[in-house]
């Protein structure tokens, strides 16, 4: 998972957010791999608010042109310390999966979700090729993966070696 970080840092790829302040922005490759190092997605959405990483509001375009500003939503702390905390996990693990040999990797839900979608339901117990997992990961930076998984942030869901 840090090893994937830093593959992030050192090409110069590691997803910034927008919702991310001039502080959260400095802050954040090093917040994001402590979290790696010895900590959890909870952690990380942790150490968001005791840095004070995020906006307040946030310039949106809108749908007919112009922009608008927008309150950034109260939960984000927790979306992005979940989501790119499991995006970290899933890219190491699929690393991991490949060096030893493992041709198959397994979604399944790691967190209870208050009400499961059917989308998320019906990808739980899929194997995919770690290969492309990691691939896919690696390539689409800020927005959801083209192969869905993991899924985005809330939905419970990630990857392991099958038992």
């Amino acid at each position: 998972m840090a090893a994937e970080i830093d593959l992030d840092i050192s090409n110069g790829r590691l997803y910034i957010s927008n919702y991310l302040n001039a502080q959260g922005c400095e802050n954040w490759p090093r917040l994001l791999r402590t979290a790696a190092e010895n900590g959890t997605d909870d952690s990380l959405a942790a150490a968001i608010v005791a840095h004070r990483c995020l906006k307040t509001h946030v310039e949106r375009a809108k749908p007919k042109g112009g922009f608008t500003i927008a309150a950034v939503p109260y939960t984000d702390h927790e979306t992005m310390g979940e989501g790119e905390f499991n995006r970290y996990y899933s890219r190491g693990l699929c690393r991991r999966a490949i060096d030893e040999g493992v041709p198959l990797l397994e979604v399944y839900r790691a967190k209870t979700v208050a009400q499961a979608r059917e989308a998320s339901q019906a990808k739980i117990g899929m194997q995919v090729d770690p290969s492309v997992i990691l691939n896919d990961l690696r390539n689409t930076q800020g927005v959801e993966p083209a192969l869905g998984l993991p899924p985005g942030p809330n939905s419970g869901l990630t990857l392991r070696i099958p038992r």
